[in-house]
């Protein structure tokens, strides 16, 4: 188990929504699969269907890597709606950081925890989640729809803010050495 300052240290963050992870940053990191929290992550919590800007990035990036999602959300018709629509597996009811429906997803892809990145917009439940199976994790920004307002986070700035004083590294682009 890592050291609390650690567990909430993302691997990567991304200076930009999901729609900036490259098939190169999967190469890079050797990684060849992706858990992809929903609400926030690929699309805002109010949308029921996947924008044509992430139907083409999952198009590109399900080339270099398997995907799946594993959301928090309970709305079964919501998420099912969603993961349908991009043709992706899923887990509703997470409740991460609980690591249980990650491992399942885990299990179902057939990859090593170090190949698979947990990629999320929140610290507290995608990030610790991660790290706590030892996958490789990658931070990005809540995704917003053209013509929606970029809405301010409270919970999102309380766990950075959180994290910060942990002496995690909240920098855009910062990528970790190594695993702990």
């Amino acid at each position: 188990m890592k050291a609390w300052t650690n567990i909430v240290q993302p691997d990567l963050i991304l200076d930009g929504s999901v729609l900036k992870l490259t098939p190169e940053i999967l190469q890079q990191h050797g990684l060849k699969g992706l858990v992809l929290d929903v609400d926030d992550t690929l699309v805002p919590v109010t949308v029921t269907s996947a924008s044509p800007e992430l139907k083409q990035w999952v198009a590109e990036i399900r080339t270099y890597a398997d995907l799946y999602l594993v959301s928090n959300n309970l709305s079964e018709s919501r998420i099912s709606s969603i993961a349908q629509s991009l043709d992706i597996p899923y887990h509703l009811g997470a409740a991460k950081p609980s690591r249980r429906k990650i491992r399942s997803a885990l299990q179902e892809m057939n990859l090593p925890a170090h190949q698979v990145a947990m990629v999320g917009d929140r610290l507290f439940t995608d990030v610790i989640a991660g790290n706590r199976l030892e996958m490789f994790t990658i931070l990005v920004e809540p995704i917003v729809h053209s013509g929606m307002v970029l809405r301010s986070n409270p919970v999102r700035n309380f766990e950075v803010w959180i994290s910060e004083i942990l002496g995690a590294s909240i920098t855009p682009r910062y990528t970790k050495v190594h695993k702990d």
